[in-house]
């Protein structure tokens, strides 16, 4: 209540604030209240559904496990995430935002939502001395608006050059300049929000940008910073006269947005257990990375959320092709970078900017543990391109979401009975999604002979 207090003094000008919270696939949802009521956020008496944080990517609940329309859709209490009441900058003076997670009514964490279950697999990591510290890459495309969406996006126009970028210039210091205002205004916000934004690139692809996040020994805090960065971005590219799209892969030619997770591990005593003080790190790290590749065929249905989230595992667009690692390889689905052996970590390489972070850092650590817990050995690291392709991960969503009701191993960290609900909003999502007769279907099928 002191926080709610303070931050309405110090900004006399807020009149509204949006009380948010991220559902099952990474989407914004939440309220817009007047800020006289914001006190009531903080002494839990404002509720939502908690069955929110079980909807499909177009806002429909198909009742997994009985969950929406069957238990009669069930408030929760919505909980403030201390410290993360903030100015939302482009919008204005006005308005201020405030990031929450859901409880029960008797205390209990709403076991839905996935705060909650990236907490249920921290607390199986901390039960061990261990404490991740990671941060997150997002990228992301900047498009023209298209009030119709009719037809694949078309890049945002270069403010300063008024040109559309019409390829890739992967670091290009000229693209840079010539977004620099909107760039500016995203670290901005970033500043104003806390939000530790780090260096901005062009990426491979025309109109493709990707930002870094600071390192942080809070998982979940990371993926807060990463899940705020969307909305920031987002925010600001409309003040441009721009969108900016999450999308796996919005072109069909070029490369894809990741989302790409940097995670060490420090003991009790603060040491990171990757460490032996030389290039190749110690077996705490073999084993880690072990454990992800056994368990990256069931991680996929959360890594790749959606049907266009495959169309980004394509040769030559530095996203992996299989369960693979190395040293300083970007080809492969799991990397250890160069640099001082002090930060020795793994780069997780696999998720698409489409999928869930705190979902994607939940199965990530679920295999770290796989890994440790059995002491997993992984395969000779992959030398050069390793753009093979074989069967051992998921290929399409279905195979996801088969390869997911089938899992073993994912499930004994996640819990059963989320992996089971988000498969269920997921396979509804699909089946929905092959409802729509689609223009080719009619190009190919219709006069056919």
């Amino acid at each position: 209540m002191d926080e709610a207090e303070q931050f309405l003094k110090n900004n006399p000008d807020v009149r509204y604030v949006d009380v948010l919270n991220f559902d099952l696939c990474g989407i914004m949802r939440g309220k817009r209240i007047h800020a006289s009521q914001l006190k009531k956020v903080y002494s839990g008496d404002i509720l939502m559904p908690g069955t929110g944080q079980l909807l499909d990517v177009t806002g429909d609940s198909c009742d997994p496990d009985g969950r929406g329309f069957s238990d009669g859709d069930p408030d929760s209490v919505v909980t403030p995430i201390p410290g993360s009441l903030v100015a939302v900058p482009w919008k204005g003076p006005e308005y201020a935002q405030v990031l929450t997670t859901f409880y029960e009514e008797d205390g209990a964490e709403m076991a839905d939502d996935p705060r909650h279950v990236l907490r249920g697999v921290l607390k199986q990591v901390e039960a061990r001395g261990l404490k991740p510290v990671v941060a997150c890459e997002l990228e992301f495309f900047l498009i023209e608006p298209d009030a119709e969406r009719s037809g694949p996006p078309v890049c945002a126009r270069m403010p300063k050059s008024g040109q559309r970028p019409a390829e890739g210039q992967v670091y290009s210091m000229a693209q840079l300049d010539d977004y620099e205002d909107f760039l500016r205004d995203v670290a901005e916000a970033c500043a104003t929000q806390r939000v530790p934004a780090g260096p901005a690139t062009t990426e491979f692809a025309a109109g493709q940008f990707e930002i870094n996040l600071g390192h942080v020994d809070d998982a979940i805090l990371a993926c807060d910073h990463s899940a705020l960065l969307q909305r920031i971005i987002r925010g600001v590219a409309l003040n441009h006269g721009a969108e900016a799209t999450f999308m796996a892969k919005p072109h069909a030619e070029g490369n894809g947005s990741g989302l790409h997770i940097h995670c060490s591990i420090l003991d009790r005593d603060g040491n990171n257990v990757f460490d032996n003080g030389g290039d190749e790190g110690t077996d705490a790290l073999r084993h880690a990375i072990g454990g992800m590749l056994d368990t990256m065929a069931e991680s996929m249905a959360f890594c790749a959320p959606n049907v266009n989230s495959y169309r980004r595992f394509v040769p030559d667009a530095f996203v992996a092709l299989a369960p693979t690692w190395s040293y300083n390889n970007r080809s492969t689905a799991l990397r250890i970078p160069g640099g001082s052996h002090e930060a020795r970590r793994f780069e997780h390489r696999i998720a698409g900017a489409d999928a869930n972070p705190y979902l994607v850092m939940s199965v990530m650590l679920a295999g770290v543990l796989h890994g440790l817990e059995n002491r997993i050995e992984p395969p000779v690291p992959t030398q050069g391109d390793a753009k093979v392709m074989d069967d051992s991960i998921p290929r399409t969503w279905q195979a996801g979401l088969d390869t997911l009701e089938n899992a073993t191993v994912i499930p004994s960290y996640l819990g059963d009975t989320y992996c089971r609900r988000y498969r269920l909003v997921k396979q509804g999502e699909l089946e929905k999604f092959y409802s729509v007769v689609t223009d080719r279907e009619y190009e190919w099928y219709l006069i056919s002979r």
